[in-house]
């Protein structure tokens, strides 16, 4: 990637560059750690999806400061351009900095929303019915300000939860419980509020007052790479549309990474359109696989360390199918009705190993599902 940043002209950085498919691919690789926190974790497909797009926007907005970051050490102290080993010497400490000390907290912080996000779809689940308490880890670690909430106990539908929900800061390993009403009286709700605003007092900025659940992301829109402004941006809704943006490096930097996104995955679901109703074949399998408008959509949604060579693929799938080694089958692991089992085919994507997906359905279909880089779901398979 600073190859990249080094190759590039003139005296002002350039957001254009977030383009680059050498950047594209450091955006993509960082998501692919951060998703890698919860891959365990079961939720359903779609908030699983919104989690991962919000890690992609996040990887995209770091990157964009670590390069803005490291513009000028292209320069000597004399105002001349370094040499592309000394510049590249001179930006290790950014790389030690964002990637290993930074991504130590924030792979952990992203574990524990996306936890509690498929916590709060479970409890959706039931509305009301129960009464959500807090609570600590329970030992000497746990900071005096989150035991100050240990124990409110409130309905899920209380606004409590929207602010105070965790994780409620770095490193939070506080969480959330169902209880049954005729057991735990519920707290006032106006203490609940004054206990919430006590313990997060040092949260100055309010980065941490969201719940990963209703918004559906794994880090709050406020966060070490944003402005406070974005918390209220129709941009982090859904609506671009609707979003100005000013003469403001991250504002654009923030609209490219969203367009880059969604652009290739539409792009690809063009191009693939044609495969829609044909039937691609395996000489180590025995059935015809269909494709369907779900598995393009599936394919191309499907997050992925090397998101623009995994689209690619589907392009060729017929050449890539009919080549991939036959692993056998596993259960449904997705927990689809009308599932019977998947079948699971080996591939090279970027020469990593990778799965590919066929579901076979009870009234025997075989269908072109989507393509995993989940080293946890590759070594299982690769046991069974």
């Amino acid at each position: 990637m600073m190859k990249v940043l080094f190759q590039q002209e003139g005296s002002s950085f350039s957001i254009n560059i977030m383009a680059d498919k050498d950047v594209q691919k450091m955006i993509e690789t960082h998501s692919s750690v951060l998703n890698g926190s919860f891959r365990q974790v079961e939720m359903s497909e779609a908030m699983r999806k919104r989690l991962e797009r919000s890690n992609y926007v996040f990887s995209g907005l770091k990157t964009f400061h670590e390069l803005n970051e490291a513009f000028p050490s292209l320069l000597d102290e004399n105002g001349n351009r370094k040499t592309f080993e000394r510049f590249l010497n001179d930006v290790r400490k950014i790389d030690e900095t964002y990637n290993s000390n930074y991504l130590r907290a924030e792979f952990t912080f992203v574990q524990a929303s996306a936890e509690m996000a498929a916590k709060w779809e479970r409890f959706m689940q039931d509305g009301d019915r129960y009464y959500l308490q807090y609570r600590t880890a329970g030992d000497a670690k746990v900071r005096p300000t989150h035991a100050e909430m240990a124990g409110i106990t409130l309905p899920a539908s209380d606004p409590f939860w929207e602010d105070f929900y965790p994780p409620n800061g770095w490193g939070c390993r506080c969480s959330v419980v169902q209880v049954r009403k005729s057991k735990y009286p519920a707290t006032d709700h106006e203490e609940a509020m004054a206990r919430g605003e006590s313990a997060l007092e040092l949260d100055k900025k309010g980065m941490f007052r969201f719940n990963a659940g209703m918004e559906q992301k794994t880090m709050p829109d406020y966060n070490p790479y944003t402005i406070k402004r974005c918390k209220d941006c129709d941009m982090n809704n859904g609506k671009m549309e609707l979003v100005f943006v000013p003469e403001n490096e991250l504002c654009a930097a923030c609209k490219l990474v969203r367009e880059l996104a969604k652009a290739d995955a539409k792009q690809t679901r063009a191009a693939a359109k044609p495969l829609q109703g044909t039937i691609i074949r395996n000489t180590h399998f025995h059935h015809d696989v269909n494709i369907t408008g779900t598995s393009i959509r599936e394919w191309t949604n499907q997050p992925h360390k090397h998101f623009k060579a995994k689209n690619q693929m589907l392009l060729d799938i017929n050449n890539v199918f009919s080549n991939a080694a036959y692993l056998g089958t596993t259960d449904n692991h997705k927990g689809i009705k009308r599932v019977v089992q998947s079948h699971i085919f080996e591939v090279e994507v970027s020469g990593e190993k990778n799965l590919l997906i066929v579901r076979e359905y009870d009234w025997g279909e075989y269908v072109l599902h989507s393509i995993s880089d989940s080293p946890e779901l590759y070594n299982k398979i690769k046991k069974e």
